[in-house]
């Protein structure tokens, strides 16, 4: 009996121990904002503490609608971005008023990778689709910030490695890919950062992301519809078959994929 309580003891103090154990992510998790609100950016969750302790005071939580601007090409870049929820999309827009989506940024990374020191202009422009929220910081505080903190200084120029990869895989799939696979591999990416099988996606806003005429992406979209991949109801886009899906997209899909991937581990 003796040894039976004993060994009950030593299992509830096994089991409490392990409840009060917290892993780095868990404690991280309950990170915020001067103002008590809940971070949940995973670069501004996973630097250390004296770090995230000299960005805190210079975050200012912002809300923002549904294809609404956060910066235009050639002005002055004034905040950088930590997204919480939704999605920031980099667009780029030549003379004749064409666009193409070259960067997508969520709450795994940073929209204004233009800041650097003396640069005060980006040639992009930063729209959200759907709705969101995050934390922006002033250019000029977290240039200074950055003197002082090397681990968020790595996460961010990795971050910014990895846009650029994506671009030159960007530009390889709109070279020589059919629109039909480049509609199905931004739907698939546009579902692995929204988590929903349900996208708020006119046929006007995916046309500006694939640098192409609404008219051609009806066609796709289309094409996908009748294959029974996707069913397009005004405004949105319902992922039906993922699997076919995945099976329809060009490797640019599963290459943007691995570099996200490969991308984590590496970041100190």
């Amino acid at each position: 009996m003796l040894e039976c309580a004993e060994r009950d003891e030593r299992t509830l103090n096994h089991k409490s121990k392990s409840k009060s154990r917290k892993t780095p992510r868990e404690r991280d998790i309950k990170r915020t904002d001067a103002r008590g609100t809940a971070i949940e950016n995973d670069i501004l969750l996973k630097i250390p503490d004296a770090e995230y302790n000299l960005v805190r005071p210079h975050l200012e939580f912002v809300e923002v609608e549904s294809q609404q601007s956060l910066h235009e090409p050639g002005q002055r870049l004034e905040y950088g971005y930590f997204p919480n929820q939704g999605m920031v999309s980099v667009v780029i827009e030549i003379s004749d008023g064409r666009t193409l989506e070259v960067g997508v940024v969520t709450r795994q990374g940073f929209a204004g990778e233009s800041l650097t020191p003396g640069r005060t202009t980006s040639p992009y422009r930063m729209i959200c689709q759907p709705p969101g929220d995050g934390f922006r910081v002033k250019a000029d505080a977290l240039n200074e910030i950055l003197l002082s903190a090397p681990r968020l200084q790595s996460r961010l120029n990795r971050y910014v490695r990895f846009q650029l990869l994506r671009l030159s895989q960007i530009a390889a799939c709109n070279r020589f890919h059919e629109t039909e696979q480049r509609l199905a591999r931004w739907l698939l990416m546009s579902q692995d950062r929204l988590g929903s099988e349900v996208l708020p996606f006119t046929h006007e806003f995916l046309a500006s992301m694939l640098g192409t005429g609404r008219a051609i992406v009806s066609i796709a979209a289309a094409v996908l519809q009748k294959a029974g991949l996707i069913q397009y109801r005004r405004g949105t886009v319902k992922i039906l078959d993922r699997e076919k899906l995945e099976d329809a997209v060009c490797e640019c899909y599963r290459v943007i994929k691995q570099f996200e991937a490969e991308i984590e581990p590496n970041v100190g």
